[in-house]
């Protein structure tokens, strides 16, 4: 049972673990309206839900919003937002079955959880690399982070960077085929960069890594800096066994083939490398999303509660 009582019930999927998430999205904190639109936040406050559930290699199931929304937020702004959310979760096979409705004098804000299944077997988790398992990730990195900064120069700004930006797309297909085929064995989504997502699974796993700077897959235009701690890019980091390889490219042929690339391997040494043309640095920290004073004090004045996804790490030198 849906919408219309005081809570949904939902019968549980037979001999499967039920995996849980939830995040929000804050006006002035992970969103801009003057440069984003509001089926763009819609669309987003979901995708980033769908996103953690591919990592865990759960099917998503249902989903509930919750908004808290300002005085005078146009009633035309909201059918867009709610929008947004539907044709994404239609096309995820997700139901959004309720949710609540609050206002406040506040920010818009937009909360979403969703819930997946997953059998037991097939949970991916960050904690269980090994030694010698190669780092892979999906697609190209440092997008949204190029696409936020062409929107703060230019509110008009379109191209790829800017939609992986404004509507980034879970890769739900292939998180869960790389739990079905048991090719991974950790797994992460990049939210806050490749560097964090990196030292996450090195940390869960008790393990260090080295990641090789040349093969880090690049949106074009991007830089390594925007793929490391620029975030929001929203794909898939995962380790993998050499001996999985051909459960690997399985997986892929059962997600249609999606871009992987291999940036890396995991060690026994707990040290977090960066090898740049044959030269072996650390590893730079992710996004941080509580930065000190200073750095806060240097984003505008819509950001200034607290640090975004995605966002501290531009204005840092």
């Amino acid at each position: 049972m849906g919408i219309g009582d005081d809570a949904a019930v939902v019968e549980p999927e037979r001999n499967t673990l039920e995996v849980l998430t939830t995040d929000c999205q804050v006006e002035g904190v992970h969103f801009d309206l003057s440069f984003v639109g509001a089926a763009d936040v819609g669309h987003k406050a979901l995708a980033v839900n769908l996103s953690d559930l591919a990592a865990m290699g759960a099917a998503p199931r249902v989903a509930l919003l919750s908004l808290v929304l300002p005085p005078a937020f146009p009633v035309a702004s909201l059918d867009a937002l709610v929008d947004g959310m539907a044709a994404l979760a239609a096309r995820a096979r997700v139901f959004i079955v309720g949710g609540n409705i609050a206002r406040s004098p506040g920010p818009l804000i937009v909360d979403v959880t969703v819930t997946g299944f997953v059998h037991r077997r097939r949970v991916l988790t960050r904690g269980g690399a090994r030694a010698g398992d190669e780092l892979y990730v999906t697609g190209a990195l440092g997008g949204a982070a190029l696409g936020l900064r062409r929107l703060r120069e230019d509110p008009s700004a379109g191209g790829t960077s800017v939609q992986r930006y404004r509507r980034p797309e879970p890769r739900s297909r292939f998180g869960l085929m790389l739990g079905r085929n048991r090719a991974a064995r950790a797994c992460i989504d990049l939210s806050d960069g490749l560097a964090d997502g990196v030292r996450q699974i090195g940390e869960a796993s008790g393990l260090g890594a080295i990641v090789d700077a040349g093969a880090v897959p690049l949106e074009e235009e991007a830089t390594l800096q925007d793929a490391l701690g620029g975030g929001e890019d929203y794909e898939l980091l995962f380790a993998v066994s050499p001996r999985m390889r051909s459960r690997l490219k399985h997986a892929r042929q059962q997600a249609s083939d999606i871009a992987v690339t291999r940036i890396g391997r995991l060690t026994a040494d707990r040290a977090m490398i960066l090898n740049r043309n044959g030269s072996h640095e650390e590893l730079p920290a992710g996004f941080t999303h509580f930065s000190a004073p200073a750095q806060v004090a240097r984003m505008g004045p819509r950001e200034a509660e607290a640090p975004s996804r995605g966002q501290g790490p531009l204005d840092q030198e």
